[in-house]
């Protein structure tokens, strides 16, 4: 099994698969006598493979980021799905308060007298935004997920490609 130049600098190596090398150069010992068509297609073969490797190599870093975009997107709904459930119980607690309760606000270090029927109405809206956000982020997420998917399967294609390239070669 040979080793290319590339494969010996502190590239990634995900962009070989696993199992298969690279043809070995005219020099090594590699190349096929000259003049047949086996020959012209070995002289081309490499720089085919190179160029589907660089391919490759873009596509997994695009599958890296939409990735790292979806494990953003879960962090992110988490943290509004925590807050919904607290402005709920928020929401709970206003609602079993008689109608003449003393309801403070704290605003900056200072706690401040608030209507009981403003305080349940800010907190409603405030479960209406943080819901409207989660339905977005969902949106968001159902798509991060298709490209993923759509990434991953151009990924697999041109490793196919790659592998019935190098396999004629």
């Amino acid at each position: 099994m040979s080793i290319s130049p590339r494969r010996a600098t502190n590239e990634s190596p995900t962009h070989v698969p696993l199992g298969h090398s690279f043809p070995k150069p005219a020099a090594e010992g590699g190349g096929r006598s000259s003049g047949s068509r086996q020959a012209m297609a070995s002289s081309s073969t490499p720089a085919a493979v190179r160029e589907m490797q660089k391919d490759l190599e873009v596509q997994a870093n695009a599958l890296s980021k939409i990735q790292k975009d979806i494990a953003k997107n879960h962090q992110v709904r988490k943290q509004y799905t925590i807050q919904v459930g607290e402005n709920e119980l928020v929401l709970k607690e206003l609602e079993l308060l008689n109608d003449g309760a003393n309801v403070y606000k704290l605003i900056g270090p200072v706690l401040v007298k608030q209507d009981l029927a403003e305080a349940k109405a800010n907190v409603k809206k405030r479960i209406e935004y943080i819901s409207a956000e989660l339905k977005r982020m969902d949106r968001a997420l159902k798509d991060l997920e298709d490209k993923q998917n759509s990434k991953k399967e151009s990924i697999f294609k041109l490793q196919q490609r790659m592998q019935a390239v190098q396999a004629k070669a």
